[in-house]
């Protein structure tokens, strides 16, 4: 029971069913979207819907007075236009409004972070820096390294005695 509880508490699961909460209503407005515009416009062409477009396999095909069909075998590829348009617009709008907002966010993000990490270093990466700068400065200087900024030898200190 730990177990489940641990997976339930992880925050993946809770993800996952906003997700699908969410892209069943995105669903929604998609159909709808295909219903009420996609579909008009085909129909200004001779239809009222994607669905009725179909083509007779196998005859003899008829249709009642309602359209629908009594006998042959039909190929309905009116219908999978349809979802197909539907599952392009969907892909589309997805991509559009969340995937590529967020990438470009994400991009920011990664770069701000970078920044932050060039600037925020330690002390011992900061002297190391320090150190090696100055190792630069002398050797362009010809000083032979000795720290004073003279060309001579470094100067000795007393002994105490």
């Amino acid at each position: 029971m730990g177990g489940f509880k641990k997976f339930l508490m992880r925050g993946n699961v809770i993800d996952l069913a906003v997700a699908v909460v969410i892209g069943a209503a995105f669903t929604a407005v998609v159909n709808s979207f295909v219903k009420g515009i996609i579909n008009p416009l085909v129909g200004a062409i001779g239809t009222k819907s994607l669905d009725e477009y179909k083509t007779c396999l196998k005859g003899p095909c008829s249709a009642d007075e309602a359209g629908e069909v009594t006998d042959g075998v039909y190929i309905m590829w009116g219908s999978v236009l349809g979802s197909l348009l539907t599952f392009v617009i969907t892909a589309a709008v997805v991509y559009f409004i969340f995937v590529l907002p967020i990438n470009h966010l994400m991009e920011r993000r990664a770069r701000a972070l970078g920044q932050a990490k060039k600037e925020k270093l330690t002390d011992n990466e900061l002297l190391t820096e320090i150190r090696d700068l100055l190792a630069t400065q002398r050797s362009a200087d010809g000083n032979g390294g000795n720290g004073n900024g003279s060309t001579g030898p470094a100067p000795q200190r007393p002994s105490g005695s």
